[in-house]
């Protein structure tokens, strides 16, 4: 039988860019006050969506793209242990939230959502995407493209750099299509551009079913095999990582506000994204920084906290639980703080036990050398409305 390829070395200073991505989006929902010079991060965190769906197909690449097996049973149950426990403890989290459903929705459609939300299929109908926890709808896009993984990395690719990058532009560009032809065409005969208060069927189909993100996360299994081909040194690295984040920043703060929002929500600086993960997926001074322990110790439990943050925080709010508590003049912050405690606190308690019991009751059966080894870097992929 033939031997697992070699566990890849960890890359920290992507999870702790997790953090920070995941930290965005809680922002973006939760907007604090103040924030100055960081609110246009801030007010544009919806952009992160693909970002997430980009470092999953990367991650997925990375750590599977050069073994000479892929086990698809281990693949999957070793996904579905991570994803499910978490996914459940939001929603019963959520459980309240479906009062608010009962009133807001016909009776069928709520109906509909009770039965698919559990199963992970609400993403599909844009009307029920954010039925129960606002935010799940990105666990539909996942499991599809979890199923598809064992087939697509099976997929011969070129091995010539340019040939890659090439490929990467077009996965991209393909993505931005259905995009561009809503900005060009405006089916929904809108007055005024779409924003992120904008909820039309169309826009919904744009923004939340899984077919929307199949290019960003072929763009990442991609650049999964790029990062194998290329041999950069920590100066070249380190020359990719700055000038990417210096044109995110230049793009944040000057040529956003000129963007058609569909365009941005559908990926358009994904290159910029690209170039930031190959420039901290090795050793260099600025992947040092996102390397910085705290970072990184929060970085493991984004996925609790993005599928936690939400409706947690709208029950703190209306059960004036600060208020109770005598905490009122320290929020929103003691929110957040409260928020991240309870993803930490999932992730230890809920989430990594929940998946070793479960990886150890579905794979008992199957020899111990066939047992799939843990990936070096735990991927998770998490968006924002």
């Amino acid at each position: 039988m033939p031997a697992h390829a070699a566990r890849k070395p960890t890359l920290p200073a992507l999870t702790g860019l997790r953090t920070l991505l995941a930290l965005s989006i809680v922002f973006f929902h939760f907007t604090p006050p103040h924030m100055g010079l960081l609110y246009p991060i801030i007010d544009n965190g919806f952009i992160f969506v693909g970002f997430f769906f980009l470092l999953s197909g990367f991650i997925l690449s990375y750590n599977y793209g050069d073994r000479p097996e892929l086990n698809k049973r281990e693949f999957w149950v070793a996904r579905f242990s991570r994803l499910y426990p978490i996914y459940l403890l939001a929603l019963a989290f959520s459980f309240q939230m479906l009062r608010d459903e009962w009133g807001a929705r016909s009776h069928a459609e709520f109906w509909q959502g009770l039965v698919l939300t559990p199963l992970l299929m609400q993403g599909w109908l844009p009307n029920l995407a954010t039925f129960w926890n606002t935010v799940a709808w990105t666990l539909s896009c996942e499991i599809m493209l979890y199923l598809a993984f064992p087939y697509l990395i099976r997929i011969p690719l070129p091995r010539h750099p340019g040939r890659l990058v090439g490929m990467l532009l077009a996965f991209w560009a393909v993505g931005l299509v259905p995009h561009g032809l809503y900005v060009l065409l405006n089916p929904d005969h809108l007055a005024a551009g779409a924003d992120r208060y904008t909820s039309t069927y169309l826009i919904r189909v744009l923004k939340y079913t899984p077919p929307a993100y199949i290019c960003t996360f072929l763009t990442g299994l991609t650049l999964g095999r790029l990062q194998g081909q290329l041999t950069l040194r920590g100066r070249h690295r380190m020359a990719l990582a700055a000038g990417s984040l210096a044109g995110i920043g230049l793009a944040l703060y000057v040529f956003l506000p000129r963007m058609p929002y569909i365009l941005l929500h559908g990926g358009l600086l994904m290159p910029l994204f690209a170039a930031l993960t190959l420039g901290l997926s090795g050793p260099n001074p600025i992947a040092a920084a996102f390397a910085f322990p705290p970072l990184v110790y929060i970085g493991r439990a984004t996925f609790c906290l993005y599928l936690l943050h939400f409706n947690v925080f709208n029950l703190m709010r209306s059960s004036r639980l600060m208020e109770r508590l005598h905490l009122a003049a320290f929020d929103p912050w003691i929110s957040y703080v409260a928020v991240i405690a309870l993803a930490l606190a999932a992730h230890s308690f809920v989430e990594t036990p929940a998946r070793k019991l479960i990886t150890r009751y579905l794979l008992r059966k199957l020899p111990r050398d066939k047992a799939a080894a843990e990936p070096a870097f735990k991927e998770l992929s998490y968006s924002g409305r």
